[in-house]
């Protein structure tokens, strides 16, 4: 737990300098949209391979060298930023990086199970979101800082908090861990497929979610807020500082969320919950494009993390109790193309809509889309709306 919010820490500042960098580079919308493009790349080609891998390979040696990797391209970043590389190398570099994560992020996701029990995992999903919400939140915080002072160290700083995590990694003793047959690995990741479709529970939250992230990705566009729209010096804050404010803010709202929802009995109406948490984070998602107010702004983004976190508990709860453990991985992968190639999907949406009509249209028209989705999914996926507690879920 400690290592891996010391590197969600710094890769959140990552996320922070890379946007920022490109868009002073260019003062193109299109290009915040790109850094998504070539982060959604990577997680559409080999995620579900990776997934297969972490079924039949040791988990933490896929995490380790996964970690390897993207410290080494961070500090690629960093030279090249330093140095003052074009364009087309600090994508290709985003490119290798988002490919080294691919690499071990189904690994990651299937490792908790090997290290607590069923009775309690509902709860350890709802520690480890707080914890990951914590660092989340000081990760841009403190980034904002480092990036007022230099860029290249914001990537420093993310490739030494990886380099952390890998040694924490190399300490933990874990039972064996079952391994599938290396054979047929398209046949597996079909098996994997599958299974998602076959759980009708399980596609709906997590389609759901496709949905919302893809038509949410006003996070992206930050760099745009926080230099072009809102008026940060009235607040006493420079465009950096007041970009690593307002994205820490919906980290900050998802933080508390888990804290409280870590505190309290198993959800009893969870599938309502979850919709009414999207509901809620396209109606902050509007607010926050109409907004021309730094404190409302960074209210609205809270709101849009107190919700999201609905979500997050009640779809990773799913995935892990719903799946054997033979097949977390593969099903992990398949989640992961689901969520993560969307939340890149949609920032390059989201760019390439502030382009053609700005960055205002942009987020609101995504916000009024999330609510459409909610009030679609909820006639589409019955068992999704009437789902009632997780620590009761189990396959079909």
């Amino acid at each position: 737990m400690i290592g891996s919010q010391l590197m969600t820490l710094g890769t959140s500042a990552q996320a922070l300098a890379i946007g920022w960098e490109m868009y002073e580079r260019t003062n193109d919308p299109l290009a915040l949209g790109l850094v998504g493009l070539v982060q959604a790349i990577p997680m559409l080609l080999l995620t579900l391979p990776a997934g297969y891998l972490a079924d039949i390979f040791d988990r933490r040696k896929l995490m380790i060298v996964s970690m390897f990797g993207t410290s080494l391209t961070s500090l690629g970043l960093a030279a090249s930023s330093y140095y003052g590389g074009s364009n087309v190398l600090m994508y290709g570099l985003l490119l290798l990086d988002s490919s080294f994560i691919r690499l071990g992020w189904p690994a990651r996701a299937a490792f908790l199970p090997l290290l607590v029990p069923r009775s309690a995992f509902e709860n350890a999903v709802k520690w480890r979101s707080s914890l990951g919400q914590t660092s989340a939140l000081v990760g841009p915080a403190i980034g904002g800082f480092v990036l007022a002072w230099s860029i290249p160290a914001t990537y420093v700083m993310s490739a030494l908090s990886t380099f952390a995590f890998m040694a924490m990694l190399l300490t933990i003793r874990i039972s064996a861990q079952p391994t599938g047959s290396p054979a047929g690995m398209f046949e597996q990741i079909g098996e994997g497929l599958r299974f998602v479709w076959s759980q009708k529970l399980l596609l709906g939250a997590t389609s759901l979610d496709l949905f919302g992230v893809l038509l949410g990705g006003a996070v992206y566009l930050l760099p745009i807020f926080a230099r072009d729209i809102l008026d940060t010096e009235a607040v006493g804050l420079s465009p950096e500082q007041a970009m690593g404010w307002l994205r820490s803010a919906p980290v900050a709202g998802a933080m508390l969320m888990a804290l409280w929802l870590a505190h309290r009995p198993p959800l009893r109406r969870a599938g309502r919950a979850m919709l009414w948490a999207f509901a809620g984070f396209g109606a902050a998602t509007i607010g926050f494009g109409l907004s021309t107010s730094f404190f409302l702004s960074l209210a609205m983004l809270f709101l849009t993390g107190v919700f999201d976190t609905f979500s997050v508990v009640v779809r990773q709860t799913l995935l892990q109790l719903v799946t054997p453990d033979h097949m977390r991985g593969r099903v992990s992968a398949v989640s992961a193309v689901f969520i993560s190639s969307s939340n890149e999907l949609g920032g390059f949406e989201s760019g390439l809509v502030a382009r053609l009509f700005g960055p205002v249209f942009s987020v609101v028209s995504g916000g009024v889309g999330t609510i459409v989705v909610v009030a679609v999914w909820s006639r589409l996926f019955p068992k999704l709306r009437d789902f009632g507690r997780l620590d009761e879920a189990k396959a079909d």
